[in-house]
């Protein structure tokens, strides 16, 4: 009887710590079918840009650094996207854009990146805290790249799409189809 209880009771504390390290990482408000969490950093300038001021558009909430080497790699693509995008007709949506959010500590580094990699788009922000970013603690950002995309109701949709996976998500929520 006590080996069969302990066994159930093993099995028991098994499951329970598997599902912990399951979810970890899985913040409230940042999962598929959240409305995403509100963030509003300072741009390059100096200004407070705002997520939801870009409702009404598919956005990419997209984390990065400047010193990340797969974040400058993935750059290309979401940078081919955007330009594809940026004005197309959506079922719901007036165009796509990317609320850039840096991890850098460096300004000069971040503004250089930003121009080498032609990051085009105006929603860029950061605090410059690293690791220690404020936006990345509210996302429960632990790796970078990291991304989100946002109908155009700021509700996340799909997450960490890299490549081909992000055109064919913005693809799905066209119009029409070509």
């Amino acid at each position: 009887m006590f080996k069969k209880l302990n066994i159930i009771l093993l099995i028991t504390g098994l499951s329970t710590l598997a599902f912990g390290f399951i979810y970890q990482g899985q913040k409230p408000g940042t999962n598929i079918g959240d409305k995403a969490i509100e963030l509003a950093f300072s741009t390059p300038d100096g200004k407070t840009l705002a997520l939801s001021s870009l409702k009404g558009q598919i956005v990419l909430l997209d984390f990065w650094a400047s010193w990340c080497g797969p974040c400058r790699f993935e750059n290309p693509n979401i940078v081919a996207a955007y330009n594809k995008y940026k004005d197309a007709k959506f079922k719901k949506a007036k165009g796509f854009t990317v609320y850039s959010v840096s991890l850098d500590q460096n300004r000069e580094a971040w503004l250089k990146a930003i121009e080498k990699d032609k990051l085009v788009w105006r929603n860029h922000v950061s605090d410059l805290g690293g690791w220690n970013s404020r936006p990345a603690a509210i996302y429960g950002v632990n790796s970078i790249p990291m991304s989100y995309l946002l109908d155009e109701n700021g509700v996340i949709i799909a997450k960490n799409l890299r490549g081909p996976a992000l055109e064919a998500a913005l693809e799905s929520l066209l119009a029409e189809k070509k």
